[in-house]
């Protein structure tokens, strides 16, 4: 049949020569079907590629609706944060869902693929990951409405932030402190291979970075730059590297929380005092951003989840939803890990190099808590990329 048009419960009747009365029990699972019918109908179910309107189905019988979330690394501490704020609403709203966790490429093509056939979801939420136009045209074939998180996607409602705009603002929140040998600890640029999610926010973030510090008349200093696997630890060996430069940053700008607590376990084990000697900002701002005193780029985590699975809902109830790309404001949180570059002359037009600390000490002291910690109390200094556009 056409492939403009999708298949109806008529189609796969006329096709399999049974009634559409059969097709609809094999449909709904009623028992007093033969099993020879079920397999028959069924066959002609996946050659049409008929996927059956479980909305449709689950209402008349006055059953919970299903909505399935696919999200990457789901005990990372932002994941956690807009799985709460998509479940929020989708319980409000009265669905069951099902949450599908990404650990790896094969993990979410698996996912992606079962839920574009026949019924497994009345719609999809898909945050943080990257959508191939194959699996984009699955989902459209199926008619299975989508929506994404943290991820542009073509012809798709999405709800973003703008990764670039966030590393300028904690660029430039540095920089009006007076900074300006500014390092930055982010992941590993993103690839696009069978064994790697593509994730691209830090590279965003980078770039971020280095536009603040061309705006400033500050050129880019590779030696500033190190890039590893996403996690603390690793971090913490990357700014470990930053310290032991003969003239190290008088500031790190790490491209996640998680990171930024690395940053500031390096900076600890290495005798560095934050913000004195360091000034150390994040981005996210996780829980345990506000607890550590961290200061960081806030984007609406929990918020953006939320709005995903409200816009999931719309499309569920058939409603135009505009913008389709809906952006979300970013904000500087500053806290007690930033302060001030404490500058030592009248003349000075650049920070000091400060003291390079004993690579023994690095090496050999275990860390005693995070930098900051006891202070808690922050206040918002600056928003960017609040605009909703199409």
């Amino acid at each position: 049949m056409s492939g403009t048009r999708r298949a109806t419960i008529a189609d796969v009747a006329a096709a399999s020569g049974f009634g559409v009365g059969t097709v609809s029990r094999v449909i709904n699972g009623a028992a007093n079907v033969r099993e020879a019918t079920r397999m028959s109908v069924l066959k002609v179910i996946d050659q049409l590629g008929y996927r059956p309107s479980h909305l449709a189905a689950s209402l008349s019988r006055g059953t919970a609706r299903t909505m399935a979330i696919v999200v990457p690394h789901l005990t990372r501490p932002s994941a956690v944060m807009r799985l709460a704020g998509a479940l929020a609403v989708l319980d409000e709203q009265g669905y069951d869902t099902v949450v599908c966790n990404v650990d790896t490429p094969e993990q979410r093509d698996h996912h992606l693929a079962a839920l574009t056939k026949r019924h497994r979801a009345d719609g999809v939420l898909v945050v943080s990951l990257r959508l191939s136009r194959e699996q984009l045209a699955s989902f459209h074939r199926a008619g299975v409405p989508l929506v994404m998180v943290d991820v542009p996607a073509p012809g798709v409602p999405q709800t973003v932030t703008d990764d670039v705009a966030g590393g300028q603002l904690a660029t430039e929140h540095l920089l009006s402190l007076g900074h300006r040998r500014i390092g930055f600890v982010g992941d590993t640029a993103a690839r696009v291979s069978a064994t790697d999610l593509g994730f691209a926010s830090s590279q965003y973030r980078l770039a971020g970075y280095r536009r603040a510090l061309a705006a400033a008349g500050i050129g880019y200093d590779p030696a500033l730059v190190r890039r590893g696997p996403h996690g603390p630890a690793n971090a913490e060996a990357l700014a470990a590297e930053l310290l032991a430069l003969p003239e190290r940053p008088s500031a790190i700008f790490a491209a996640s929380d998680t990171q930024a607590m690395g940053v500031l376990t390096a900076a600890d084990r290495c005798g560095v005092q934050v913000p004195g000697q360091l000034s150390v900002i994040g981005f996210d701002d996780i829980e345990s951003a506000g607890l550590l005193g961290l200061s960081t780029v806030r984007q609406p985590l929990e918020h953006s989840g939320a709005e995903g699975a409200r816009r999931l809902c719309a499309l569920l109830r058939a409603e135009r939803v505009t913008p389709l790309r809906q952006q979300l404001a970013l904000e500087v949180v500053h806290r007690s890990s930033t302060a001030a570059f404490q500058v030592t002359g009248p003349a000075a037009a650049r920070p000091a190099a400060v003291r390079r600390p004993d690579r023994g000490q690095c090496g050999t002291r275990r860390p005693a808590g995070l930098a900051g910690a006891a202070e808690r109390k922050h206040h918002t200094s600056s928003r960017r990329g609040g605009a909703m556009t199409r």
